[in-house]
């Protein structure tokens, strides 16, 4: 009797302490922020058409409108907003990559007036609306358009998404994006986008490489 007992000890320990030796499960990881459209929504869900002359929605983005070629703006029309509208504010993300939580972002304009409802393809850096201004992207603070760069890999999806505000914000070169969407926030009285796809440029040269390291080291995140 006292083998059986320590042979049925043996067992039962053979079977539990695996089981108290497992490490605990990870963490599940930090829920990522939805693009703009999807936070800051539309009073009454009130919609405006968004378009470009480069793509069709949902169509691939030619590479002359990424960083890969010439980075050239591809142009947006929007359908204008409905009334009490001050200005709009543009912003684009790749929601396919993350950066702090949230998706890329790749170019804020804001404070564009209410007369206005078109950027004409190839717009220069300087050449937004009087009294535009531009706010923050993944690489800091007032940047021009920024088109994607995407990496190897599935394709990445690029937000162009206009807002009809009843407000504009206080212009500064140093605002953030928390910054203005707090000051959009409630203020969105329509709102609407046109998505591009992104991928690899195939033929595309590596990126010059930063501070003497490997070609490829100078390349952004999407």
């Amino acid at each position: 009797m006292k083998t059986l007992a320590v042979t049925l000890a043996v067992l039962v320990g053979a079977v539990v302490t695996p089981a108290l030796a497992q490490p605990p499960a990870p963490a599940a990881p930090a829920a990522t922020r939805p693009n703009a459209l999807v936070e800051f929504p539309a009073r009454g869900g009130a919609k405006l058409t968004v378009t470009t002359p480069a793509w069709r929605d949902g169509a691939d983005i030619p590479y002359e409108n990424t960083q890969y070629r010439t980075n050239t703006f591809p142009g947006l029309i929007w359908t204008a907003g409905p009334s009490g509208t001050k200005s709009y504010a543009v912003i684009m993300q790749d929601t396919d990559g993350v950066m702090r939580g949230a998706p890329i972002l790749h170019w804020v304009l804001y404070n564009v007036p209410a007369n206005v409802t078109k950027l004409d393809p190839g717009m220069a850096a300087t050449g937004n609306p009087a009294g535009s201004a531009y706010g923050p992207n993944y690489r800091g603070n007032a940047q021009a358009y920024m088109g994607p760069r995407t990496p190897a890999g599935p394709k990445h999806h690029y937000h162009l998404q206009v807002f009809a505000l009843d407000t504009t914000a206080t212009a500064d070169p140093a605002i953030t994006y928390d910054a203005l969407t707090a000051a959009m926030k409630d203020h969105v009285l329509a709102s609407g986008e046109v998505v591009g796809l992104g991928s690899v440029d195939p033929d595309a040269p590596p990126p010059p490489a930063r501070g003497g390291g490997a070609p490829g080291a100078g390349r952004g995140p999407g």
